[in-house]
């Protein structure tokens, strides 16, 4: 364990040392929201606004606690997962300029080093993406509060296992990477497609049907719709509370994802728990026997 806790923490005061890579991680959740708030906005309140029943309104809280609540929610979704390959470059880095060969040349296991390395950039990323979900929660009360303790409590929890999702993904991804071009390479590809696959740039249900079934295997959809979940569920209450048929809150729940379905089956919250926690598991269980299988190899 004294290795494991050396190792981490090396790792980690690398990372932050590094002023260009930890600024990087750290302004893309905010360049998102600029850019969601920006262009997505008004998309958003103009969709909802054009589909309530006639004769029906709502204030201007809870229009924009609609909004809010679902720029937030993908942001967060996208974020946890991109900054933990951001994060997670310093395992590249060391095989680039050869540190690795320093680690390695001392009696070091295999599973060791791949947890060290795992540990290091969950807990840069966590301290990111909490900061980034601060952020994101001002600027939903600045614009219409909706959510309650428990909710952002949720949110927290909800953060917490998309990070370390993203952080076993992006482990297991740069295990077999070895140069910075290859590292440039991965990060633009993560960064530009992983929110469309994981529901976060545009909703699931917007798709063909067999895509929907095809993301419908994918864990991270089930992330996206978890945050989503908790980040409206106030604005909900508050459209039940305003008089909306229950119909059209559930066919806009469907609409943007918050509810997520498996072959034409509802699926429940806490089973997108349970895929969630397992993804993980088993993520985190073939990295670390990937690097243990190499260093025996060695």
């Amino acid at each position: 364990m004294k290795t494991v806790f050396f190792l981490t923490q090396r790792n980690i005061k690398l990372f932050f040392k590094d002023k260009g890579m930890f600024f990087t991680s750290l302004i893309t959740p905010m360049i998102l929201l600029v850019l969601y708030a920006t262009f997505l906005g008004n998309v958003y309140k103009d969709t909802l606004l054009s589909t309530l029943p006639a004769g029906f309104n709502i204030d201007e809280k809870t229009v924009n606690g609609f909004v809010g609540g679902q720029l937030v929610s993908s942001i967060l979704a996208v974020s946890c997962v991109t900054v933990a390959f951001c994060s997670n470059m310093l395992m590249v880095q060391d095989k680039a300029n050869g540190s690795i060969k320093d680690i390695t040349i001392s009696p070091v296991k295999g599973h060791t080093l791949a947890i060290s390395y795992y540990f290091a950039t969950l807990v840069s990323t966590l301290l990111i993406c909490f900061v980034a979900t601060a952020i994101c929660l001002v600027y939903v009360y600045a614009i219409g509060w909706s959510m309650s303790t428990l909710d952002v409590l949720l949110i927290l929890l909800d953060v917490f296992l998309l990070v370390m999702f993203g952080t076993a993904l992006s482990s297991i991804i740069n295990f077999f990477l070895s140069t910075q071009g290859q590292i440039s390479a991965v990060g633009t590809v993560i960064s530009s497609c992983y929110g469309f696959i994981c529901g976060a740039y545009m909703p699931i249900s917007q798709f063909s049907e067999g895509l929907q079934r095809v993301i419908s295997f994918l864990p991270g959809t089930y992330g996206t719709s978890l945050v989503r979940n908790h980040s409206m569920r106030g604005v909900f209450e508050e459209m039940k509370d305003a008089g909306l048929p229950e119909e059209f809150i559930e066919l806009t729940k469907d609409a943007i994802d918050c509810n997520l379905y498996f072959f034409g089956e509802k699926v429940d919250i806490s089973v997108m728990y349970i895929i969630l926690v397992c993804t993980v598991a088993i993520l985190l269980g073939i990295y670390i026997c990937m690097n243990i299988i190499r260093l025996r190899k060695k």
